[in-house]
């Protein structure tokens, strides 16, 4: 089943727009409120993981019904004054994860950081020696050209 648009909607701006708009408020603030920091900063945290997540399995999620009605109850749970969700959510589940995995992540990260910088030092060579013969080829053409014209001109003479 597919999300309907008023629930796409609603996802975008109580999901992400209107916690986005309370980040920012927190932000402005001064003095800064430090706790009120730090539940921003979790709650976009378990939305960036609840992203990845849908976007890893979200062929077998969209199938699901009231599915994106569920997302919605969820984004909205883990914001609101009320429940503040995000506290037990990150406290109980996100944090123990990361923690128990977290020197497998950042060795993770480092090799993804180490490819990463080899495909970026070999594309810029592809490319730098791509440019060179491209502009090698221009003026060579530039120059035939040149001399084509000069031939012509030396003939009508």
């Amino acid at each position: 089943m597919a999300v309907s648009f008023i629930t796409r909607f609603l996802i975008l701006a109580l999901g992400y727009a209107y916690p986005a708009y309370g980040c920012y408020k927190t932000l402005e603030l001064r003095p800064p409120q430090i706790e009120q920091l730090l539940f921003w900063c979790q709650y976009w945290i378990l939305v960036a993981f609840l992203t990845v997540a849908e976007r890893l399995a979200g062929w077998a999620l969209s199938c699901l019904p009231a599915y994106g009605e569920a997302k919605l109850a969820l984004l909205v749970y883990l914001w609101h004054p009320n429940t503040r969700g995000t506290v037990r959510v990150y406290g109980g589940y996100l944090r123990p994860l990361l923690v128990r995995h977290e020197a497998d992540i950042d060795r993770g990260l480092l090799v993804l950081r180490a490819r990463a910088a080899d495909v970026t030092t070999s594309a810029a060579t592809a490319a730098r020696a791509w440019l060179v013969e491209a502009a090698r080829r221009a003026s060579s053409q530039m120059q035939q050209a040149a001399a084509a014209r000069s031939g012509r001109e030396g003939q009508a003479q």
